[in-house]
């Protein structure tokens, strides 16, 4: 792997993007979000996982992030393991979920492709960490992540989209996370 997408300095602020193998829809479901949301929270109290943005879309979540504990590296890895774990777990007790056979067949699939895998695969194995090294890189990646649901066609404005970072940013009360703000 080069070493353009790995975690060089640890100090800094990085946009990384995680997303479902074969684009597939997860997070159409609020519960397979939440497991995410939970996620991100504990690792936030738990490991010193910085969020300064986030989003999380159908089939993918976008995060500028930073540490003050673990490396990134580290946080990602265990972020994406137990997350991938814990919905897997949730598609198949879910009673109500009309594509359980599908997912967990495409999942299955994607999983014996890859030998780092014992059953399934959820999350794709990249997710090529962007450095931030000056306020134009923030800005962009910034506003990126926030008019993503817009571009999506989800929503006319970023702070409309629940679950996102934007309305941390517009100065509203209903945000589902606490962030660190990018000046």
């Amino acid at each position: 792997m080069s070493s353009k997408y790995k975690f060089q300095d640890q100090r800094k602020l990085y946009f990384v993007s995680f997303s479902v193998v074969n684009w597939i829809d997860v997070f159409t479901r609020k519960y397979y979000r939440d497991i995410f949301l939970d996620s991100l929270r504990f690792c936030q109290e738990n490991k010193g996982l910085e969020i300064y943005a986030w989003c999380i879309l159908s089939n993918h979540v976008h995060l500028i992030i930073g540490t003050s504990q673990m490396p990134m590296q580290d946080i990602i890895r265990d972020l994406k393991k137990f997350t991938s774990v814990k919905i897997i777990e949730a598609i198949k007790e879910n009673q109500q979920e009309s594509r359980k056979e599908w997912l967990l067949w495409m999942f299955e699939r994607a999983g014996k492709k890859n030998s780092n895998n014992t059953n399934y695969q959820f999350w794709q194995q990249d997710n090529h960490p962007i450095e931030l090294s000056n306020n134009e890189m923030m800005t962009q990646k910034l506003n990126y992540i926030h008019h993503n649901p817009v571009e999506a066609g989800i929503v006319l404005s970023s702070e409309e989209y629940l679950y996102s970072s934007a309305k941390n940013y517009a100065g509203m009360k209903e945000y589902l996370i606490e962030i660190l703000y990018i000046d």
